[in-house]
C-alpha cells in the first residue's frame, strides 16, 4: 500500500487527455488526467464533477512544450536540449515534440505546470516515461552534461562500448536528478501552499521493454528515491507483441514477453511498500490492427498481467476515447469500423473484475503456491542492461543510419542486422526456454540485492550473465556469495565476448591482483572458485554454481540451446536433492479467489488442447456464459469465474452478483428480490450474471422490463441493459 494515507481507495484508474466524456467514463477509482495545456483547469473540474479522484499525469520526456523550446518560456531557445543521434537528427515523437535531455532548465519548465495541477487539487502527480533513447548522446546539451558529470571532454557514443556504456549511465542519472527534483520540490510545495501531502508516481515501460526497444531510463534507481511513491507499470499489446527468437524462430509472442514484462516490475516494488499499477490496453500505438487482433493480444496481455499475485492495482485503460471511439481496419482491410458492441461490453468485465482482484491477495497468494508448479527459479536482470543497446560502430559501419523502433510500426521495414539487434537474444535465451515449458519463471532485479535484506530468499535457483549486462557494485557478489553458500544454485552462462566487458568500470580499475578482465572473474574469486572455473558443477558451501561456457544469445537458436537451458535447471534442482520439483506443464495457471486465469502454452510438440472441468462463467464473452467444460488450443487464454467458489462467510445458494461489465453500488438483497445500482459509459449493453435463488419472475431496469436469462443448471440469472455513467437503477424478483 501508499506510505501516504488516501481519501478514498485507488484500485483502478485510466488516462485521458480530453474533456469528460460520458462514452468513455470508465467509472473506475480516479482518473489521471494527462497533459498541462492551458485548459487544464477546466478538464479536471469535469472529471471531479463525475465524482473521480483527480491525477494529474504528463510526460517527463516529451510533450507538447513549445512554449519551452522556442524560447517564449525563459527568453532563451532550448532545441538544443533534444535528444540528437550521431547524424544530427532530432529524436521525435511528433512534430515539434522531441524527446528531451533533462537538463535542470527542463526540470524547472515542468514544474512550473506542475504547480498548476496542484493549485486545481490533483492529489497525485505521475511523471510519465523517462526516456533517453541509446541513439542519442550528440546534443549540445548532453555534451555540456558529460563535461559536468565526467569531467572530460564528451566522447561519441557510437565509438567505442566504453563511451556507449558511460553515455547511458549518464542518462539514466539526468533523469533520475530530474524526477528527484521535481518531486521533492512539488512535494514541498503542496505543503507550504495548501498544507496537503501530494503523491508522485512514475508509469514507466519495463526494464526488459526498454532495453529491447534500446531506450535507458532509471528503472530500479528510482525504489531509492525517496519522493517517487510508486510505479505504473506500462505493459501493454504494443510492447508485449515485439518479436523475439526461441528455438531459432523469431515471431511475436505477446503472452510470454508480457508474462516477462509483468515480472520485472512487480520485483520493482517487492517489499519496499511502494505501489504498483499494472496497465492494461485494449489496442495500442500503432492503429493498423483489426480489432480481432487487438482482442486475442489483449487477453495475452491481461491473463498474463494476473498470474503476478504481488499485484491488484491496475490501470485499465490509457486513452479510452480512442477505444470507444475509435475507428480501425475491417478484417478485410477495405475501411474502417469502431469497437463491436459485444467486444465494448468484454472490457468492461475485465475493467470490474479487475477493480475486484484488490479482495483476493491473500487467496491469490496460496494459490500461486499451490500452483506454481516449479517455483523460485529466477533469471536475474540489471538496469545495465539498458547501458549495453547503443550502436557501436566500426569507422567503415560509421555511416550506417541510427534506427529507432518504438511498437508504433511493425518491424517488417527494418534490415536483418536491425531486427537481430532488436531481438536481444542474449535474454531471452534463458527466459523463454523455462517459461514455453510451463515453469514460472520470475526475472529477478539484480541491482535490488544490496537494498533489501533477505531479497533473494524466496529463490532456489538463479540464472545469470553478464554477458548483456553487467553488475554496478562489487557487494553484489559477496551477496549472491551467501545466497549460494547457504544452499541457493547459480546458474552462470557466458562465454566473456561481450565487448562491453572492457568498460572502465569497478572490477578493472584496481591495482594487481584487485583488478578483473571480466566481472565475472570476480564474482567467481568471490565464490572460492579461481577467476575462469572450468564449465560444469562446482559445490560451494550448501550451495553450488553451474557454469555454462556459451554465450546465452547461442541458446536462443535451436531447440537443442532451449534444452540446455531446462537441463541446468533440472540439475541445479538435483543438486539441492529436490529433482522431482521440475514439472513442466502445457499452462501456466492461478486462482485468485473465484477467477481462474489460464494461458495454453504453444511451440510444444503436442497440440492437445488443455482442458478445464467443472462450473464456469466465462468472463471473456459478452454474455457471461455458464459452462461446464473448457478447451483451451495452444495460445489461447482464459478469464474465468468458478461458479462452485464460496466467498467467506456466505451460504451455499446465498444471492450475489457473480460478474458485471458495470460498477455496482447500493446492493440491496431481500427474501424475494434484489436491487442495485449499475454504472458504466454511455452507449454500452450491460451483461450481469447473478446467483439467484429461484428463476426470477421479473428484472428491471429504470423501471422497464429488461433481458433476464435464467441457467437452472447453475442457479444464475444474465442480465442485460442499456449502460449509463449516472447509473441505472436495476431489480430483480423471484
Amino acid at each position: 500500500m501508499s506510505r501516504i494515507t488516501k481519501a478514498a481507495p485507488e484500485w483502478t484508474g485510466f488516462q485521458e487527455s480530453r474533456p469528460y466524456g460520458s462514452k468513455y467514463d470508465l467509472r473506475t477509482d480516479f482518473v489521471m488526467v494527462y497533459g498541462i495545456s492551458e485548459d487544464l483547469p477546466e478538464r479536471i473540474e469535469g472529471w471531479r464533477k463525475a465524482g473521480y479522484t483527480i491525477h494529474l499525469m504528463t510526460g517527463v520526456a516529451w510533450g507538447e512544450y513549445q512554449d519551452y523550446l522556442y524560447g517564449r518560456f525563459d527568453g532563451r531557445d532550448h532545441w538544443d536540449e533534444a535528444q540528437t543521434d550521431r547524424d544530427g537528427k532530432h529524436i521525435l515523437h511528433g512534430h515539434d515534440v522531441p524527446y528531451m535531455a533533462p537538463t535542470v532548465a527542463f526540470s524547472e519548465y515542468l514544474a512550473t505546470h506542475i504547480k498548476r495541477a496542484i493549485d486545481a487539487g490533483a492529489e497525485a502527480i505521475h511523471m510519465e516515461e523517462p526516456e533517453f533513447w541509446a541513439a542519442g548522446g550528440y546534443s549540445e546539451a548532453f555534451k555540456r552534461e558529460w563535461r559536468n558529470y565526467y569531467g572530460e571532454e564528451w566522447q561519441p557514443p557510437h565509438l567505442s562500448p566504453d563511451a556507449q556504456y558511460r553515455a547511458s549511465k549518464l542518462k539514466a542519472a539526468m533523469y533520475y536528478r530530474a524526477l528527484d527534483r521535481i518531486c521533492a520540490q512539488m512535494k514541498e510545495y503542496s505543503l507550504v501552499t495548501y498544507g496537503r501531502t501530494v503523491r508522485f508516481y512514475v508509469p514507466t515501460h519495463s526494464l526488459i521493454n526498454y532495453t529491447q526497444w534500446r531506450i535507458v531510463s532509471p528503472e530500479a534507481m528510482l525504489v531509492n528515491m525517496p519522493a517517487c511513491d510508486g510505479f505504473i507499470a506500462q505493459i501493454w499489446t504494443g510492447t508485449a507483441r515485439t518479436p523475439n527468437v526461441y528455438a531459432g524462430v523469431r515471431r511475436e509472442r505477446t503472452f510470454e514477453t508480457a508474462y516477462l514484462e509483468y515480472g520485472i516490475m512487480q520485483e520493482l516494488t517487492r517489499g519496499t511498500g511502494r505501489e504498483m499499477w499494472f496497465l492494461h490496453d485494449p489496442i495500442e500505438d500503432n492503429p493498423r490492427y483489426s480489432w480481432s487482433d487487438y482482442r486475442r493480444n489483449y487477453r495475452a496481455t491481461v491473463v498474463a498481467s494476473l498470474l503476478h499475485p504481488g499485484v491488484s492495482q491496475y490501470e485499465v485503460c490509457p486513452w479510452p476515447r480512442r477505444v470507444f471511439e475509435g475507428r480501425y481496419p475491417t478484417e478485410d482491410d477495405t475501411g474502417k469500423e469502431g469497437i463491436p458492441i459485444d467486444y465494448a461490453t468484454v472490457l468492461l468485465t475485465v475493467m470490474s473484475v479487475l477493480r475486484d482482484m484488490h479482495r483476493h491477495d491473500e487467496a491469490a497468494r496460496a494459490a500461486a503456491a499451490q500452483n506454481a508448479g516449479t517455483a523460485g527459479i529466477g533469471l536475474l536482470l540489471a538496469n545495465s542492461a539498458m547501458y549495453q543497446r547503443g550502436d557501436v560502430l566500426t569507422p567503415e559501419e560509421a555511416e550506417r543510419e541510427a534506427f529507432k523502433y518504438d511498437g508504433t510500426t511493425t518491424t517488417d521495414a527494418l534490415s536483418e542486422a536491425q531486427r537481430e539487434l532488436l531481438d536481444w537474444s542474449a535474454f531471452y535465451g534463458l527466459a523463454l526456454p523455462l517459461v514455453k515449458r510451463g515453469i514460472p519463471l520470475r526475472p529477478v532485479q539484480l541491482d535490488n540485492i544490496l537494498t533489501f535484506p533477505g531479497y533473494l530468499d524466496d529463490y532456489r535457483v538463479l540464472l545469470l550473465s553478464y554477458e548483456f549486462m553487467k553488475p554496478e557494485h562489487p557487494g553484489i557478489h559477496q551477496a549472491l556469495g551467501q545466497w549460494v553458500r547457504e544452499g541457493g544454485v547459480l546458474i552462470y552462462a557466458g562465454d566473456g565476448s561481450d565487448p562491453f566487458h572492457a568498460v572502465r568500470e569497478w572490477w578493472n580499475r584496481g591495482e594487481g591482483r584487485r583488478s578483473y578482465e571480466r566481472p565475472d572473474d570476480h564474482l567467481f574469486d568471490a565464490l572460492g572458485l579461481g577467476r575462469r572455473p572450468a564449465e560444469g558443477e562446482h559445490r560451494v558451501g550448501e550451495g553450488a554454481v553451474l557454469v555454462l561456457r556459451t554465450n546465452p544469445a547461442a541458446l536462443s537458436r535451436s531447440p537443442e540451446g532451449a534444452e540446455t537451458v531446462r537441463d541446468s535447471v533440472r540439475s541445479a534442482l538435483a543438486i539441492r536433492g529436490e529433482a522431482a520439483d521440475y514439472a513442466e506443464h502445457r499452462a501456466l495457471r492461478i486462482q485468485r479467489g473465484p477467477y481462474v486465469v489460464v494461458h495454453a502454452l504453444d511451440e510444444l510438440d503436442a497440440a492437445d488442447p488443455v482442458v478445464l472441468e467443472g462450473a464456469f462463467a466465462d468472463a471473456f464473452e459478452a454474455e457471461l456464459p455458464v459452462l461446464s467444460r473448457v478447451a483451451l488450443a495452444p495460445g489461447e487464454d482464459a478469464l474465468l469465474y468458478d461458479l462452485d467458489w464460496r466467498e467467506d462467510g456466505r451460504a451455499p445458494g446465498e444471492p450475489a452478483i457473480l460478474l458485471s461489465s458495470s460498477r455496482i453500488r447500493d446492493e440491496a438483497i431481500g427474501t424475494e428480490g434484489l436491487s442495485y445500482v449499475s454504472e458504466s459509459p454511455a452507449g454500452m449493453i450491460v451483461s450481469t450474471r447473478i446467483r439467484v435463488p429461484a428463476e426470477p419472475r421479473r428484472a428491471s431496469a429504470d423501471g422497464a422490463v429488461t433481458e433476464c436469462r435464467y441457467d437452472a443448471a447453475s442457479g444464475t440469472a444474465l442480465i442485460r441493459h442499456a449502460g449509463s455513467p449516472q447509473g441505472v437503477a436495476v431489480a430483480i424478483e423471484w
